[in-house]
């Protein structure tokens, strides 16, 4: 059992991975400043500080609590934003990031468990994608994550810190259990969209590129369950608490589905057709992006449960009628 700062804890991944430290025992404080994390993904075991990870000071008061693991999970995410907001981008993810760890070695806390992204590879020069593939991000979103594991790397080389670096692909889904209660607030992916369209709240929306070569036309995804995410950041703790090394590690199924097996899934599972069209491709869109996570089942002994894309779709379904 550790205790655990979760930097982000009210937010979509973020509450997820709160529950599952809870449901392994472990004492949770989250700290989050609310701007996309939701007051209903509180948890009541969970100590709740609201403070902003440009906040030096508040964020050194959060560490000095005889934390053992940082879960960094604070940060902006919507790729076409961050190219034309960089400035954004820098001040939250990169300042904050190096505000974390500037914390973290003020108080002495020694580990950390980063969230980080398959964007941080930018177009795939093979596929399955693995650990060892190039870095070569191409959005600014890709490159302040990119940026940030190197910094936790010379940290750890120069100060000690441990970490598991935790590269995302597609994380889709809701708790199966419904105990997260708040819904993702302004969803740039492409499942909440649909579920939008479905309840009226949207219109339409577009699938970009129907002339791929993939099997339909349309772009092939690695889609991960959030609930598989939050057991890998779970294990992730334990190993650390083990003093078992530093990981980089590749988080997916290994499986594309592609944006119309998505929207087509859709359909069946909520028993109506949806209003879209398709509109040319958009510029970077690789045609497919598949993770391989064998490191992470080697390493943590995870495998994703949640592989069938209609239990996914399934549960973000249940979130989107509940919430109206």
């Amino acid at each position: 059992m550790a205790k655990i700062l979760v930097i982000g804890g009210a937010g979509y991944i973020g509450s997820h991975v709160v529950l599952e430290l809870l449901e392994k025992n472990h004492q949770v404080v989250v700290f989050d400043n609310l701007s996309t994390g939701q007051r209903e993904n509180l948890f009541d075991e969970a100590e709740f500080i609201e403070g902003d990870i440009l906040d030096f000071e508040k964020l050194k008061n959060a560490m000095k609590q005889n934390i053992d693991v940082v879960i960094h999970l604070a940060a902006k995410k919507a790729v076409g934003e961050s190219m034309e907001k960089p400035a954004i981008y820098a001040s939250n993810n990169i300042t904050g990031s190096i505000n974390i760890l500037n914390a973290m070695l003020e108080a002495n806390v020694k580990n950390i468990v980063f969230s980080s992204s398959a964007a941080v590879y930018g177009m795939p020069q093979y596929l399955p994608i693995d650990e060892k593939h190039i870095k070569n991000p191409i959005n600014f979103y890709g490159y302040t994550k990119s940026l940030i594991e190197d910094l936790i790397v010379w940290y750890s080389k120069l100060k000690d810190i441990n970490y598991v670096i935790f590269r995302y692909f597609n994380a889709v889904g809701y708790d199966s259990l419904k105990r997260v209660k708040g819904k993702e607030k302004n969803p740039q992916n492409l499942l909440p969209i649909i579920m939008e369209v479905a309840t009226q709240k949207r219109d339409s929306f577009q699938i970009y590129g129907n002339d791929y070569n993939t099997k339909d036309g349309t772009c092939e995804r690695d889609y991960i369950h959030v609930s598989d995410l939050a057991v890998a950041h779970e294990k992730a703790v334990q190993k650390l608490m083990e003093k078992n090394g530093s990981h980089i590690l590749n988080l997916g199924t290994g499986k594309g589905t592609s944006v119309q097996e998505i929207v087509d899934s859709s359909e069946k599972i909520i028993s109506q057709k949806l209003s879209y069209s398709y509109a040319p491709r958009r510029s970077g869109d690789p045609a497919v992006l598949v993770a391989s996570s064998d490191l992470a089942h080697k390493v943590l002994n995870w495998k994703p449960k949640y592989t069938n894309i209609e239990d996914i779709i399934q549960t973000t379904w249940n979130m989107e009628k509940n919430n109206g």
